[in-house]
């Protein structure tokens, strides 16, 4: 049963509520407004030295506290998702920000409007805007993709709108959509978004298939609504990317990230020229498992059929210090203190949002939601979340503000470094033969559904995107032959049935514009990364942590060892995907 938040010791609730002190939001509210009326005095004049100096400094300021308000509002909702206030202050702030971003629009412009020497002669005569170079170096980058006043401040103000076919779907997916009953030795389970996956890793057959059968009949009732906010959402990215002058939608979306489309299609050829691994995988699951043949609803079956073991919270937080020892004793006695210092809000409680995320604000402690079930998936989300964690209170501590918005593409990185150190750390260390399977089980599906389905995602977006781009018409049908083709290619040995190619339709970040990929690359990465530290000293990888946002994604990962524009990280975690197989087979 689930418990409520007041039956939660305090030792296991994040520390929100000592982010303000009483009387103190609505200070901070009526702050950020305040800043944004000295903020706003500075249009016009940013192309004076002193102007720009002291314009850096109250921006700063002020994005720094609506962050926080943000990250607050946004925390205490996902507390309780029924609390009505909580609700209300998060819209509060929505709006706030809402208007900061609409009403400071002028920035790129008139930064960009500077010119690109001009605003390197200040950056090397003034040390305070030499903190912040490549913030204003963005903006000059990005110069040929910026438009007029009128339009940025018209595409600001389109926000909402721009984001109403991923809000229709997540509506339509979360709140609207039901799915059925079904029995399980007399007690009935109602299926959801939420426990669809851990359904679908039962050891009874004939349960599994009810549940895929079940979801996927409902679902498919929804195909023209969700056939058409897809094709609008892809309709937008194209129009966007129009409106501001890139050559697609794809370069829309990763070049003011500052990452080349090489890195996308390498990930992509170098892991389709790989799918005999996945492919082992699936036979091994077979054999294992004493299955016929695969089939779409055992995807998710764990190799081993001992019940997972139970991971006690305590103990998982003992596991993930002495696995990530070999990054330093000052790394592992901060992450030791913020996980008794509240940074985590532990166990599931009624109306709690579901899942698990890394918060937190620069002025924050790196504050961390969880859902903790006791058991070896909960333990690496934890890890996982920690990652990031340690990532932006590094980031937080040697980075200033306007530098401390590190992309997603190392963000991912960070956090699954600390997963492959736990599956090295376990293997070497743990004697229980049962224990050791679930943790490999667990390794093969991480690359399985990071690495490959990820990268088989990140090519149907492409090849979707590509589609419309040359004018074909996108509906749901065609989504559905295009998904169809990928899934048959990457999962070869598997028996294809007629829900699969609609399978597209329950995945959210479809709406996210090119987001996936970056999973993938996340894991290549870390897995090299993690080899480079066990060999040699963690102190590259740690610049790279304390680096933040400073400088382009590439250039900060080839700080750690790793580059990105080459084929090699991919094809390390693929080497390791391979000899983790071998293991697996090996223990059976």
């Amino acid at each position: 049963m689930v418990r409520s938040r007041d039956e939660i010791d305090s030792r296991y609730k994040w520390g929100v509520d000592e982010v303000y002190s009483i009387g103190e939001l609505d200070q901070e509210i009526d702050d950020v407004r305040s800043l944004l009326e000295d903020v706003k005095d500075f249009s016009g004049g940013l192309s004076r030295e002193e102007n720009l100096e002291e314009f850096l400094d109250k921006y700063s300021r002020m994005e720094r506290k609506l962050s926080t308000l943000s990250r607050y509002a946004s925390m205490k909702s996902d507390e309780d998702t029924r609390d009505q206030e909580a609700r209300a202050l998060k819209s509060k702030v929505s709006s706030l920000s809402s208007k900061v971003s609409e009403e400071t629009s002028f920035v790129k412009l008139e930064i960009q409007g500077i010119g690109k020497e001009k605003v390197e002669d200040m950056i090397e005569s003034n040390d305070k805007i030499a903190e912040r170079d490549y913030y204003l170096r963005e903006f000059t980058r990005l110069k040929p993709y910026t438009r007029s006043l009128e339009v940025e401040k018209t595409v600001s103000s389109l926000s909402e709108v721009l984001d109403a076919s991923s809000e229709t779907y997540s509506m339509l997916s979360n709140a609207d959509l039901t799915f059925p009953e079904i029995n399980r030795d007399g007690e009935k389970t109602r299926i959801t978004q939420a426990n669809f996956t851990r359904l679908l890793k039962d050891g009874d057959e004939n349960f599994r298939e009810e549940v895929y059968e079940s979801y996927y009949e409902t679902l498919e009732g929804y195909e023209n609504t969700i056939g058409t906010t897809f094709s609008k959402e892809v309709r937008t990215n194209i129009k966007m990317a129009e409106i501001r002058n890139y050559n697609s939608a794809r370069e829309a979306a990763l070049k003011p990230d500052n990452i080349p489309l090489d890195v996308y299609d390498n990930l992509v050829e170098t892991v389709e020229d790989n799918l005999d691994v996945l492919h082992d995988h699936m036979k091994l699951k077979q054999e294992a498992r004493n299955l016929d043949s695969v089939k779409m609803h055992d995807l998710y079956l764990p190799i081993p059929e001992s019940n997972s073991p139970e991971v006690s919270y305590e103990k998982a937080k003992e596991y993930i210090l002495e696995a990530l020892q070999p990054l330093g004793e000052r790394y592992v006695e901060k992450l030791r203190e913020g996980l008794e210092n509240r940074w985590v809000d532990v166990y599931e409680t009624d109306g709690k949002r579901s899942g698990a995320y890394s918060g937190g604000s620069y002025d924050t402690r790196p504050f961390i939601l969880m859902n903790y079930q006791k058991d070896i998936d909960s333990m690496y989300t934890l890890a996982h979340e920690l990652g990031h964690s340690m990532h932006s209170e590094l980031t937080s501590k040697n980075q200033p503000y306007l530098h401390s918005n590190y992309k997603i593409f190392v963000a991912e990185v960070a956090s699954t470094v600390n997963e492959v150190l736990l599956t090295e750390y376990l293997l070497e260390n743990i004697d229980d033969q049962e224990f050791g399977k679930h943790v490999l089980s667990h390794a093969l599906e991480n690359f399985r559904s990071t690495l490959f389905r990820q990268t088989m995602f990140a090519d149907f977006e492409k090849k979707i995107h590509d589609k419309a781009e040359s004018g074909e018409p996108m509906t749901a049908e065609r989504a559905s032959e295009i998904y169809a083709d990928l899934k048959s290619d990457f999962y070869r040995p598997v028996e294809m049935d007629e829900h699969i190619r609609n399978e597209w339709m329950r995945i959210p970040h479809f709406y996210y514009n090119f987001y996936v990929f970056q999973y993938a690359t996340g894991i290549s990465a870390a897995n090299q990364i993690a080899e480079i530290i066990q060999d040699e000293e963690p102190e590259n990888y740690l610049k790279f942590l304390k680096s933040g946002g400073s400088a382009p994604p590439l250039e900060l990962l080839r700080k750690a060892g790793v580059d990105m524009e080459s084929k090699e990280p991919v094809e390390t975690a693929i080497e390791h995907y391979s000899k983790r197989i071998e293991q697996m087979r090996e223990q059976l």
